[in-house]
């Protein structure tokens, strides 16, 4: 297990308190920050590469999963089952200790890191090489009524939550016969044009086509689907010709779309757009970009202006003048990596890179535990695939070859489950597509799993006694039988006759 180092009596300036120096060990040890795709596939590769003698491995993550991001859309349409989406650390990382944690401070001059677990206090470890692969959380804005009303598109749990909230609204809405209430239940809106906020939107839509046709108190033209960007289009990372394709198909399919519009408040539910659009929403979904992992702000690593650590195109962490950081290393969306074949950009935060970015900064660092020279990571865009729904997408191969409907669909499937970690999820999501076309996918919400013990909680609750009225006996009051001949008994039977 990870050693543990306990901070001494002496404040840093900060006046937090500075662990001590590590002790020296036989083994160098690597600790990965974020068991996700980066985090993963850089802890997978170098355990390959060295021996549990050459170097000691452990991941760091609050989840004891990596989720497969590109299949979150599926997921919320309910054609991936969620558990398949996900790689359990403790199978995927064999060899490689793992602490389900929070990172909460990184002392790389020191060489410790804090990590806050969901329960118990802060505890610190030590290490010899660090990889940061944190990732990104959404970027959201100061929008009144944001933060209280949106359903986030990162994860997973996020994934499930907004399935069933659908599903839950049109069940809620076939009966209910209050028109505003309805048109309010069934209104469903979508913030950001981009990869995942276009494929929430067409997944999501899609199924909720498909569980409208149970429901004979619904009329299809009920549902109304909103599509908010801030940019003139959609789905920058494709030609403009297939982000008009994908327009047009989004409109046939009548879904309402504001382009160079932004979401100026939704307050109670009640949406106000900036092109003075107004209307109420019980769902809103916010899918407008991301930000690199806020707490690299409490750690002593070179970030550039958007907070992203500062790479070489070796992976190495360097600051601005380009001086290498010894022993840190970065990659993924939390890490400013040089794209080679673009010179003067960067790589896109996105699944190909941050896999391939894995693999290649494993590779390095068994090169540099093995006192060889690190390599340049250098990869060039295969394309881009979308799913629009089922039996539909577009995608862009090679920056040349443009595909839509079926065979990009048939492409994004392909794609993106030989991508997908371990054998044994390739398997089960194809099993789970195999089953779904055959005999339809389920349609049904599961809403009561986000608050389980809701039911048991009202039923261990007494229910509030009735106010009993003037000259009324008391209910809850036991009978008394008075003694013969008393007054009392003569009262009692005044009072039955």
């Amino acid at each position: 297990m990870p050693q543990t180092v306990p901070a001494p009596a002496d404040a840093s300036p900060s006046g937090t308190t500075a662990p001590r120096q590590p002790k020296p060990r036989k083994v160098p040890r690597v600790v990965v920050l974020g068991g996700g795709t980066v985090g993963l596939y850089t802890a997978r590769r170098l355990r390959k590469r060295l021996g549990k003698r050459e170097a000691a491995i452990v991941v760091v993550d609050p989840r004891p999963y990596m989720t497969y991001a590109p299949f979150l859309p599926e997921t919320a349409a309910g054609s991936i089952d969620a558990r398949n989406v996900v790689a359990p650390h403790r199978r995927a990382l064999k060899g490689v200790d793992v602490l389900q944690g929070k990172v909460s401070q990184i002392h790389h001059a020191e060489r410790t890191v804090e990590i806050t677990p969901e329960e118990g206090e802060p505890y610190w470890i030590t290490y010899d090489h660090l990889v940061v692969g944190l990732g990104s959380v959404a970027r959201t804005l100061p929008i009144p009524g944001l933060a209280e009303n949106g359903i986030g598109f990162k994860n997973v749990e996020e994934a499930i939550a907004l399935r069933n909230h659908v599903l839950n609204r049109i069940d809620v809405a076939s009966s209910t016969w209050d028109p505003e209430l309805r048109k309010r239940m069934l209104t469903f809106v979508f913030v950001g044009g981009g990869f995942a906020g276009i494929e929430a939107l067409a997944e999501v839509e899609d199924m909720a086509r498909v569980a409208v046709k149970y429901y004979k108190a619904i009329e299809q033209d009920e549902l109304r689907f909103v599509l908010v960007e801030g940019s003139p289009r959609i789905l920058p990372e494709v030609s403009e010709e297939l982000g008009g394709y994908t327009l047009e198909q989004l409109r046939k399919r009548n879904i309402e779309i504001h382009l160079s519009t932004f979401l100026s408040s939704c307050v109670d539910g009640h949406v106000v757009l900036s092109n003075k659009t107004e209307f109420d929403a019980e769902t809103i979904v916010w899918t407008a970009g991301v930000k690199a992992n806020p707490v690299l702000q409490n750690s002593d690593l070179p970030l550039d202006q958007l907070g992203r650590v500062t790479t070489n195109a070796k992976l190495q962490v360097v600051d601005a003048d380009g001086v290498v950081v010894a022993d840190a290393y970065a990659a993924g969306d939390c890490a400013a990596v040089p794209d080679l074949y673009n010179p003067g950009k960067f790589c896109p935060p996105n699944a190909q890179h941050a896999l391939r970015e894995g693999n290649h900064l494993g590779d390095n660092l068994a090169r540099v535990l093995r006192s060889a020279e690190p390599t340049e990571y250098k990869h060039k865009n295969i394309g881009a695939v979308a799913s629009l729904g089922m039996y539909k997408g577009v995608a862009q191969m090679f920056g040349r070859i443009k595909v839509r409907g079926f065979l990009a669909w048939v492409l994004h499937r392909t794609y993106h489950v030989a991508a997908m970690p371990t054998f044994n999820r390739k398997i089960r999501i194809a099993a789970g597509w195999t089953g779904s076309i055959l005999l339809r996918r389920e349609v049904v919400a599961l809403g009561a799993l986000h608050d389980p013990r809701a039911e048991f909680r009202e039923a261990s609750v007494p229910p509030k006694p009735r106010a009993v009225e003037p000259g009324e006996k008391d209910p809850a009051l036991p009978a008394i039988k008075a003694e013969p001949g008393s007054p009392a008994e003569k009262q009692q039977a005044k009072n039955a006759s």
